[in-house]
């Protein structure tokens, strides 16, 4: 595809149009004119105005034709040519007038196809900003994009596009980040935060700290990408071609028979005027950009046709791990006290100290505790140590947030933190208190919602092996491969060894590799089509990609996947529908059924409805759509933020169940006191509210209330459960402790309870909350995004220093 910016591709763009109108009035001005002047008995200056109007076409079909022909593809501009300069031979020069007035018309519909085909790609480029607003002192002084640096103070006022990625400074900002993420909901960032460049400021103006220039900026790549974004190379634009080359001789030996076997010259025009196909076939082209627009409007920026076709040929999918089957942004999973400590205080402790620095553990934990409404304090003397962590004063306390040495975890709760965190493949923060080990955070880096839903899909959509790859270590890379039904897990990896593996899975496969990392982008150029999770991903793996997924959704790879098989048969019904029409005008002119003008009008009428065809590519294909009503699509953003919520507190029911199993005292009788209100007042009506108003507004987009009857059946084992600590509670409560007896049962029920929730909070995310896009997850995880590697020296304990997250 010739560069968007070069002189000719402007000129073209500048003055093609302006021709193709001319043209087009031209040849309607000398058909209309010669049809006056027909009725009106200047039969001599009718059939002048007729050869006027043909013979100007005449000459942009030869230039047609030999750019065709020079760029070596199967000329079928010729078939326009010959039958423009047929009709003047045999005196048909109506025909030639109708034929001349397709030819233009056809020409300008495919560009008006093609425009209406590339607006949001268009968009994309149209949006870009240009200027800056730089603070200097008092003076905010407008300057040309590429004069932004890291560490400039940027304004950015109400309604402008943010220019380049940075932090926001000042205030909480309301950001419209559709054109990167295609969610419509307006997200949140406060003082701090992470902004990239092409989003929106919806709100009040706010001060950004820029981070990365214009060019190496999110939004400068995908504009960059979308300048590359175009049809020409797409296989099926090749079997279009293929298809032309044998339609060409074809139609030469239809025509030669019809005049060999009639001697008549008018009825080998006729059927090389019903055959002129040129913005027939243009059709497949049209098809396909209808694909990448679509593409693009749901964040998925391709490269190319041929990128977007040949994924939808893919047959096996290779998937980093981190970043791409997990959120790459690890999560606060359970907070662990020592005896006498108290849990929600450590947490606030930890996450005040950490309020100032850039870990990504630091980032989670901070969020965790904000989600948890506490009230952060500001730390004092902070010192950040590499392979320590950070220690600070906070409201008169010495807090240590980070690794310990293994001699100092020899408590029994210490070491079964560390048991726990080794079987879940987490990381552990270790919390300090005036030098005192008072508890511990354990992280993980949680699957992606959309995960399982989409790699079934995906499966649903052709490919027949899931490959995972991944640089951390075999047990966790199994366990995720486990619950997702991966074929094949590499674990361990470097760079060189997933380009192995890639090339390995690839041979005799079309092989989509899926990545986010620096460390991926060679797998990703190894493999046939490299996805790259670019909405946080790197420069390089988005650079080295042929789709970027500039949404934060694992999800879209599975749209992006529907898109391109729904455009590429769209683009073959488009091409073999409209020869097979031609083919068949083609016969009934050679018996002479057919003269050549009402041909050209027959012809013009199939091109028309081709071209408006292959337009379908801009919609979604019938199967794949699930059509949910407004009210049900509300209830389920509803219940997904429940989930959000109540998933934070699900830690009451083991906290409760380890503090039980350490002694049946006065102190586990109130955590599992605390615990059982929990389920009463908070958990239970949740579920209520979801049998009586959720499962039946999705019986209808499931088919069946059947579709959620197993759901249905965890409901009533999460009553029976609650009763049955409520029970034990009741006989505990006399006696002020639990009783021995009833320990065994009390602790089975909440060990029992708590995993039957986190499955069955996970089987209702994957079956019903991914029918829709997560706004409020998405928001919150959109938060604190980190925008690098881990910093060095901020591991969990030594054990689990080499657990990537």
């Amino acid at each position: 595809m010739a560069d968007s910016d070069s002189p000719v591709a402007r000129w073209s763009a500048r003055y093609g149009a302006l021709l193709g109108r001319a043209l087009v009035a031209w040849t309607v001005t000398a058909l209309a004119a010669g049809g006056v002047a027909w009725f009106s008995g200047f039969r001599g200056a009718a059939d002048v105005c007729w050869i006027a109007g043909t013979a100007v076409a005449l000459i942009p079909a030869v230039y047609w034709t030999v750019s065709t022909l020079l760029h070596g593809r199967a000329g079928v501009d010729l078939i326009a040519v010959l039958s423009l300069a047929g009709t003047l031979l045999v005196g048909e020069y109506l025909a030639g007038a109708l034929i001349a007035v397709m030819l233009s018309g056809g020409r300008a519909l495919d560009a008006a196809a093609q425009r209406r085909a590339t607006r949001d790609l268009r968009a994309l480029l149209e949006r870009a900003p240009h200027t800056a607003r730089r603070r200097i002192g008092d003076e905010v002084r407008t300057i040309p994009l590429e004069e932004a640096e890291p560490g400039d103070i940027l304004v950015v006022a109400s309604g402008e596009v943010v220019p380049v990625d940075g932090r926001v400074r000042d205030i909480t900002v309301a950001l419209d980040e559709s054109a990167l993420t295609g969610e419509p909901l307006q997200v949140e960032r406060g003082p701090g935060e992470p902004v990239r460049s092409g989003v929106v400021n919806v709100g009040v103006p706010f001060e950004l700290s820029a981070t990365a220039t214009a060019a190496d900026s999110t939004y400068a790549g995908i504009v960059a990408l979308a300048r590359q974004a175009g049809a020409e190379t797409a296989p099926v634009i090749r079997l279009a071609d293929r298809y032309a080359a044998w339609f060409l001789p074809l139609t030469l030996l239809v025509a030669g028979a019809a005049y060999a076997v009639s001697r008549s010259a008018e009825r080998a025009v006729a059927v090389l005027v019903v055959a002129t196909p040129c913005p027939l076939l243009l059709a497949a082209p049209v098809a396909i950009v209808s694909g990448l627009s679509r593409a693009s409007r749901l964040g998925v920026v391709v490269r190319s046709g041929g990128a977007l076709e040949s994924l939808g040929h893919a047959t096996t999918l290779a998937m980093d791990k981190t970043g791409t089957l997990t959120t790459g942004r690890p999560r606060v999973a359970t907070v662990v006290a020592a005896p006498g400590s108290d849990d929600t205080e450590l947490l606030r402790l930890a996450a005040s100290v950490d309020q100032l620095s850039p870990h990504v553990l630091a980032e989670a934990i901070v969020t965790a505790a904000l989600d948890r409404g506490c009230t952060l304090s500001m730390p004092v003397d902070v010192v950040e140590a590499a392979g320590t962590g950070v220690t600070g004063t906070v409201d008169g306390i010495r807090v240590q947030v980070g690794s310990l040495p293994e001699e100092r975890l020899r408590a029994p709760w210490a070491r079964t933190v560390l048991n726990r965190a080794d079987l879940d493949a987490a990381a552990i923060a270790w919390i300090t208190v005036d030098d005192v080990v008072a508890g511990a955070i354990v992280l993980r880096d949680p699957l992606r919602r959309h995960a399982p839903r989409t790699l079934r899909r995906l499966r649903e959509a052709g490919l027949s092996r899931l490959v995972m790859l991944t640089g951390d270590r075999s047990q966790p890379a199994r366990e995720i491969a486990t619950v997702l039904g991966i074929d094949q897990v590499y674990a361990g990896l470097t760079p060189a060894g997933k380009v192995d593996a890639v090339r390995q899975e690839g041979e005799g496969a079309v092989t989509v590799m899926v990545g986010d990392g620096i460390n991926d982008a060679p797998a990703l150029a190894a493999a046939t089509v490299g996805v790259a999770m670019g909405a946080r991903g790197s420069t390089a793996s988005s650079e080295a990609a042929d789709i970027v997924l500039t949404t934060d959704r694992l999800d879209r790879l599975a749209d992006a996947m529907d898109i391109a098989r729904w455009s590429r048969r769209i683009a073959v019904r488009s091409a073999v529908a409209g020869m097979a029409m031609s083919l068949a005008a083609m016969a009934v002119a050679a018996v002479g059924w057919l003269p050549p003008a009402p041909g050209a009008l027959l012809q013009e009428a199939i091109d028309v409805s081709v071209i408006l065809y292959a337009l379908r590519a801009l919609g979604t294909d019938p199967a794949t759509r699930t059509e949910l009503p407004p009210t049900t699509a509300q209830l389920l953003h509803r219940f997904a933020d429940e989930h959000e919520t109540l998933r934070d507190t699900l830690d009451l029911l083991r906290g409760a169940a380890d503090q039980l199993a350490a002694g049946a005292d006065a102190a586990a009788l109130t955590k599992v006191t605390a615990a059982h209100r929990f389920l009463v007042d908070d958990l239970l009506p949740h579920e209520q509210a979801e049998e009586t108003q959720l499962y039946p507004a999705l019986a209808t987009p499931l088919g069946s209330r059947e579709a959620t009857a197993t759901m249905s059946r965890t409901h009533a084992e999460i009553q029976r459960l609650t009763q049955r600590i409520g029970s034990h509670v009741e006989l505990a409560r006399g006696a002020g402790r639990v009783d021995p007896e009833q320990r065994d049962d009390l602790l089975s029920s909440l060990y029992g309870l708590d995993e039957l929730l986190r499955l069955h909070f996970a089987q209702e995310e994957e079956n019903y909350f991914t029918l829709v896009d997560d706004p409020a997850g998405a928001g919150r995880a959109s938060r604190h995004t980190p925008e690098s590697d881990p910093a060095p020296g901020r591991p969990g304990s030594a054990p689990h220093e080499g657990t990537t997250l």
